[in-house]
């Protein structure tokens, strides 16, 4: 029997690559990231049918969350970026180092700039350029800084597959997006109930909540179109893409995941998250 589940599922992710192969990479790049808003759509709908949400879970969802990026940062960026530049020895990993530290930097850049606040941390700590904005924009705000690298990295990876590039392929950008869609799913929920919990109606939670993934099809877009327009780049936008996940993860995630008592709960979530997202990226990529 799990034999005949694991072959099913095999052939329906099979059908799925083939479809994703017979279409134009942007379009491609845009419906993947489509289903990654559904899923945070579908995450924070569960304010519907929740008046509370258990810390621990909060924290083992964010914990998660972590998890999947990091992960995706490695096997479905960095590796990539690296296999298919040019040269030997430090020449080879110049483009990953460069496009990393420059992604980085990017939000770094933008974490001073845009107004926000995280979703486990008092009003006096929000960051950026001081506005009155009410928390609930600001929560929303935080949670979108999350979803820019994520949709920039998808669009990246469907472009240099239509760009021909070794190393980057169908599977792999199929893998990327739904492993992020799945850490996508529990990040629509913790957006949403908080902003209920600060007396938002479930209706304005739950489009919050949504809304703040509606910016992962721009970055997908833009993403596989500069690679598509610029093909040289692709070993830097993929490294770029995965070094502005990985601040989001050192810088935000994690410590929104250590204000209270459940930080082992945080732990085990970011592992099974990696632990996910590696086994995707193997098994498709």
């Amino acid at each position: 029997m799990l034999v005949g589940f694991n072959n099913r599922i095999l052939k329906d992710m099979n059908d799925i690559i083939a479809y994703f192969e017979s279409i134009d990479p942007i379009l491609a790049a845009f419906y993947a990231t489509l289903f990654t808003w559904g899923l945070t759509a579908l995450g924070a709908a569960l304010v519907f049918f929740f008046k509370t949400m258990n810390r621990a879970v909060l924290d083992g969802m964010l914990g998660f969350t972590g998890g999947v990026m990091i992960a995706a940062s490695f096997w479905s960026l960095l590796a990539p970026g690296i296999e298919m530049s040019k040269g030997e020895g430090f020449v080879k990993v110049i483009p990953a180092a460069v496009g990393f530290l420059f992604g980085a930097l990017f939000l770094f850049a933008l974490d001073k700039v845009l107004p926000h606040i995280h979703l486990n941390f008092k009003e006096s700590e929000k960051e950026g350029i001081k506005t009155p904005w009410h928390r609930t924009t600001l929560l929303t705000l935080a949670i979108t800084l999350h979803n820019i690298p994520e949709g920039l990295a998808v669009g990246v990876l469907f472009g240099g597959v239509a760009a021909g590039f070794e190393g980057a392929s169908i599977g792999g950008a199929v893998a990327l997006a739904l492993g992020i869609g799945l850490q996508n799913f529990p990040e629509g929920f913790a957006v949403a109930m908080p902003l209920r919990r600060l007396g938002l109606s479930r209706t304005k939670s739950f489009l919050y909540g949504q809304a703040s993934a509606l910016v992962e099809p721009i970055a997908a877009v833009l993403g596989a179109w500069l690679v598509l327009t610029f093909e040289p780049i692709l070993p830097y936008a993929l490294s770029f893409a995965a070094g502005a996940m990985i601040f989001v993860v050192v810088e935000e995630v994690v410590p929104e995941t250590q204000q209270d008592k459940y930080t082992d709960i945080a732990t085990l979530g970011l592992i099974l998250g990696f632990v996910v997202m590696m086994s995707l990226d193997v098994a498709l990529g």
